[in-house]
């Protein structure tokens, strides 16, 4: 179990032009992106867990199924699976909030770390923003997220808007 810090530090970040957009696709035989067509409770959680464990994501699993199942099938909310030779990688999953789309989970389930496909996954998520008429796209991450996450959004484009920093919420020590 990894250390958890005494403060949780936010940096929030977006893009307001797509201009701004950097992508980094890669063209690796046996890796796609699919759409969630129809998100179930159980699937996502397995997503979820996957890729928050190592990170310490918890809000997600103190939910209820009811409450998680209206969030992952909301008309706003779009989830997308990588998958490398059919086996699950990571996923994205993005929000519209208004004219602005948010990343909000983003990641790789151990095993996929390291090889790219981050840059990929995350240009595919901000392509996909744009594509659908956000204004501006928003991601947030924090010190219990991957090392290479914030250099990762900085190179796709993203600009830092905001850090917070807070004590570390109780449900992140359990």
């Amino acid at each position: 179990m990894p250390t958890i810090p005494d403060a949780l530090i936010t940096t929030y970040l977006h893009m307001t032009h797509q201009d701004q957009f950097k992508p980094a696709f890669l063209n690796i035989p046996g890796v796609s992106i699919m759409t969630l067509d129809n998100p179930d409770v159980s699937f996502y959680r397995f997503l979820y867990d996957s890729v928050g464990d190592q990170l310490q994501w918890r809000d997600r699993r103190l939910m209820s199924v009811t409450e998680l199942l209206a969030i992952i099938t909301d008309s706003n909310v779009s989830i997308f699976v990588l998958y490398v030779e059919d086996e699950p990688a990571g996923y994205v999953e993005l929000e519209k909030i208004g004219t602005e789309t948010e990343i909000a989970y983003f990641g790789l389930i151990p095993g996929h770390i390291g090889l790219g496909l981050g840059k990929h996954l995350l240009s595919f998520a901000i392509d996909q923003a744009w594509e659908g008429g956000a204004e501006r796209v928003t991601v947030h991450t924090c010190n219990l997220d991957s090392p290479a996450a914030l250099p990762n959004y900085l190179k796709r484009g993203f600009e830092v808007y905001n850090v917070q920093s807070e004590p570390m919420p109780e449900r992140y020590r359990i």
